[in-house]
């Protein structure tokens, strides 16, 4: 008993410490993870994260000790039930996470696994004998015999995603040899500074951030221009229609002021402005080929190639 305890101690002791030295927290699925896997991982989060596992009713127990002290880690209890581990890590979160994740291995389909993923029989020779055959019937596999050997004539789902594999599927991919899930960790949640989350929030870039930033900056806008309420991403186009209007008062009155007296001189004159249009166009039209032939002759002075001592 006084060695269980001891050991309890310490785990609480170093869970604590872990708690308040790494800042980040992967709550990780270990279902169907070998010891091999988990010390392969370990060793490739080396100076990035620390991978922690345990008990569930014993974290549960730690963590709601801890909580008078660390009220935020009251948010990771909910997460604490089934196979899971802890990754706790100071890194960036995005590089641990394809570090955790990229560790995977094939393995065969048992009979009462759950499927991952939907499971496919290619088409093709399966090299296997005639008698054979029932195997595939029973799963509805469409095949012929060719060459004295099965051939699948079309690909075939013998499994659906979320479903257990039945005895006749699993002996048919074994015959096969066929390993059709990958298992490795995968992330439940991840903690970080106080806030949990799941793992496909890293995956949105700066980019995406910035373009809903703005458009809802455009939406707040739209929604106080529409109200007349002055907000501060709408008060740059208030300024702009209220002296268009200001500007357009000026236009239909009498009444000038310095903003607008190049525009009531443009709509009092318009045959001046469009006469000096077309004078400004050849003038520049003129100045191409002087220029052109200034350049031409500053080139036929430059000794045509050859040095002062050729």
């Amino acid at each position: 008993m006084g060695g269980i305890r001891d050991k309890k101690i310490e785990y609480f002791s170093k869970l604590r410490e872990l708690l308040e030295t790494y800042q980040s927290i992967f709550v990780v699925g270990v279902d169907n993870v070998s010891s091999q896997q988990m010390h392969e991982i370990r060793r490739a989060l080396r100076g990035e994260g620390v991978v922690l596992m345990g008990k569930n009713t014993m974290v549960r127990r730690a963590l709601r000790g801890f909580l008078a002290d660390l009220p935020d880690f009251e948010k990771l209890l909910p997460f604490v039930k089934g196979n899971v581990g802890f990754i706790f890590t100071n890194s960036d979160l995005k590089s641990v996470r394809d570090t955790i994740t990229s560790n995977v291995v094939a393995a065969p389909a048992k009979a009462g696994a759950v499927a991952p993923a939907d499971v496919w029989i290619p088409a093709g020779n399966t090299g296997m004998e005639p008698g054979k055959t029932s195997f595939f019937q029973a799963l509805g596999v469409p095949t012929k015999i060719a060459r004295g050997t099965i051939e699948i004539v079309s690909d075939v789902k013998v499994v659906e995603k979320d479903g257990k594999v039945g005895p006749s599927e699993a002996t048919l991919l074994n015959m096969l040899n066929i390993s059709p899930f990958t298992y490795g960790l995968t992330v439940v949640q991840v903690y970080d500074k106080g806030q949990v989350f799941p793992a496909t929030i890293l995956d949105i870039t700066d980019d995406e951030l910035i373009g809903h930033f703005v458009s809802a900056i455009n939406t707040i806008a739209s929604i106080s221009l529409a109200a007349g309420y002055p907000t501060l991403p709408s008060v740059g186009h208030s300024v702009v229609n209220h002296y268009k209007n200001v500007l357009a008062l000026s236009i239909a009155t009498d009444y000038t002021f310095e903003g607008s007296e190049a525009i009531k001189d443009r709509l009092a004159n318009p045959e001046a402005y469009a006469a000096a249009a077309p004078a400004a166009a050849a003038a520049s039209e003129e100045a191409a080929p002087a220029a052109a032939e200034e350049e031409a002759e500053e080139s036929e002075d430059d000794d045509m190639g050859f040095g002062l001592f050729d």
